[in-house]
């Protein structure tokens, strides 16, 4: 027993020695920063080290002892409260070195060398300190081993594995403890703070179809590497802040989620892009490249949006009336690819508006002088009725972020402007029904007389005033008949048929989407126009009311033919 003692002396008096150098471990000098580093300052000096030092890279001795120092230093400082507790006490849990708790809860000062409490760490109490008596007040340690058959003791291993270690035997009880020749670190069970935690709820209402893209990691806590991906994903994003979001997804507590999206592993973490490069309504795509701040950043910028069509300004002529009717937007710049700013503002509209970007050398461009344009860059807009706007010009940009946030405004406010026209328009229609007359077709009302939202557009084409009376006034006549009365046109999906008058001399590439010779040997003629199935039938017979009035009758009917249109019909 007496050279047991003696051993167990040394050892205590061994690992008191470590435990107190292990205290004076300055966490800066560990990443090699000022004690007022910014936290910028400390995730580059970590993202420096970690590539230094990381054990798939650097296979020399000591490597992961370093790399598990970097870690947990960086774990402390990129936390506030965790720094804040650190420089006053030296602990990063607000302890001045030693903690009241009572003994039986393993309270006092703990150090840890990586992850957390139980990993690595040495604890002793402040209950346990003895006093020697004596007029210095001197005082020594008590260390408690447990209690009897060899327990756990407060330094994470019991009298066995002393003893088995040196001599090859145990104290009996084959306890099994935490003190053995590895000196590997242990994976950190904390996973990414600064991102975004995204579970179900979060997934559906904020990412998916949501048109930002959004780079995600997946993970679980007992994965090695979680903070060292973490912060190839901030320093890969941090100049693409308003460009897309950051989240993380616990595999852990979000099973189902990862096992649906397909991106739940057992091994390590994974990096994934949800993006609108492949898909208008979003998917996700793996990161396979290597882990660094160049390439992720390469691979964020490649997936995102790209719903703005690069067009030449001479040999380019927006067309009024589009059937969707969706306002445009045109981006005007000197770049030589679509900016980021546009490409994400057309991921985020890419319902509301039709976008286009083009480049321009300068404002003395006759094309640029030609829109009104004074000061690039500029954005110009279209009503749906083919009205123009320059929304703004001489754009200054301070950041993506307030930039996206502030042109998202002024798209807003075009948008309420065009439903304004737009309402204005149908009330209009409403009210030329209203005074006994057929309205005449134009760009400007296509889509409330012809567009998607009527089932079937009844054209009276002419070439000659006396064509045109007789059509209005045959064609007012079977409006009013039950069978086939007009209907509101306001009332949207309710209209089953609507009349209009075309005419065929100016619009020849209109009549040419339903005829090669766009029917120029007739003076007048009924088109039934099917919008939503871009289909047609023609009558040419004798223009009478009680004919046209079968014809009409006969489409609604179903009995009439329709034929596929040669193009999409469009009015210039």
């Amino acid at each position: 027993m007496t050279a047991r003692s003696t051993i167990l002396a040394i050892l205590c008096a061994s690992i008191l020695i470590f435990v107190l150098e292990a205290k004076t471990l300055d966490l800066y000098k560990v990443l090699g920063v000022d004690r007022n580093a910014s936290q910028r300052e400390i995730q580059k000096a970590f993202h420096k080290l970690s590539l230094q030092y990381h054990p798939d890279k650097n296979k020399k001795k000591g490597a992961q002892e370093k790399f598990a120092e970097i870690n947990n230093a960086y774990d402390i400082l990129s936390d506030e409260e965790k720094r804040k507790n650190y420089d006053l006490y030296g602990d990063e849990k607000g302890n001045p070195g030693f903690d009241a708790s009572h003994a039986g809860n393993q309270g006092g000062y703990t150090y840890f060398t990586s992850g957390g409490p139980g990993q690595s760490g040495f604890t002793f109490r402040p209950d346990e300190w003895q006093s020697m008596g004596g007029q210095g007040g001197s005082k020594s340690f008590s260390f408690s081993f447990g209690g009897p058959g060899g327990g756990q003791n407060s330094f994470g291993f019991g009298l066995d594995d002393i003893f088995s270690n040196f001599f090859g035997g145990g104290m009996g009880g084959g306890h099994t403890g935490s003190f053995g020749g590895s000196t590997r670190s242990q994976p950190s069970r904390d996973g990414p703070t600064s991102m975004r935690a995204v579970n179900t709820q979060v997934y559906k209402k904020e990412i998916s179809d949501k048109g930002m893209t959004w780079l995600l990691l997946s993970y679980t806590p007992t994965m090695k590497g979680t903070q060292y991906y973490k912060s190839i994903i901030e320093e890969a994003t941090n100049s693409l802040q308003g460009a897309l979001e950051i989240g993380s997804i616990n595999c852990e507590t979000e099973f189902s989620l990862c096992k649906d999206l397909g991106v739940y592993s057992r091994r390590e973490p994974k990096i994934f892009v949800y993006s609108y490069v492949t898909s208008d309504g979003g998917s996700l795509a793996e990161y396979n490249g290597d882990l660094s701040v160049k390439n992720l950043k390469i691979f964020c910028q490649e997936h995102l949006p790209r719903f703005s069509k690069r067009i030449d300004l001479g040999n380019y002529e927006f067309i009024s009336g589009n059937v969707k009717a969706l306002p445009k937007v045109m981006l005007l710049s000197t770049k030589k690819d679509t900016p980021v700013i546009w490409r994400v503002l057309s991921g985020l509209y890419r319902k509301r508006f039709s976008f286009y970007d083009a480049e321009v050398h300068d404002v003395s461009d006759p094309m640029v002088r030609k829109l009104g344009v004074d000061a690039l860059p500029a954005v110009v807009g279209w009503l749906s009725n083919g009205e123009k706007y320059i929304l703004k010009a001489g754009i200054s940009v301070k950041d993506i972020k307030s930039a996206v946030r502030d042109l998202s405004a002024l798209l807003d406010g075009f948008e309420k402007k065009n439903a304004k026209v737009a309402s204005s328009q149908a009330k209009k229609a409403k009210d030329d029904s209203g005074n006994n007359r057929i309205p005449l077709l134009t760009g400007s009302n296509f889509d409330s007389l012809c567009g998607e939202i009527i089932p079937v557009c009844i054209i009276g084409a002419f070439r000659s005033s006396r064509g045109k009376d007789k059509l209005e006034t045959i064609l007012f006549s079977v409006s009013q008949k039950s069978l086939s009365r007009r209907q509101n046109l306001a009332s949207g999906s309710g209209a089953s048929i609507s009349y209009a008058l075309l005419d065929a001399s100016k619009y020849s590439s209109f009549m040419n989407s339903f005829d090669k010779s766009g029917f120029k040997s007739l003076d007048k003629l009924l088109i039934a126009y099917k919008p939503r199935k871009e289909k047609f039938a023609v009558y040419i017979g004798d223009l009478t009311a009680e004919e046209v009035e079968k014809f009409i009758s006969s489409v609604l009917n179903g009995d009439v033919q329709f034929t596929k249109t040669r193009q999409k019909p469009r009015l210039k």
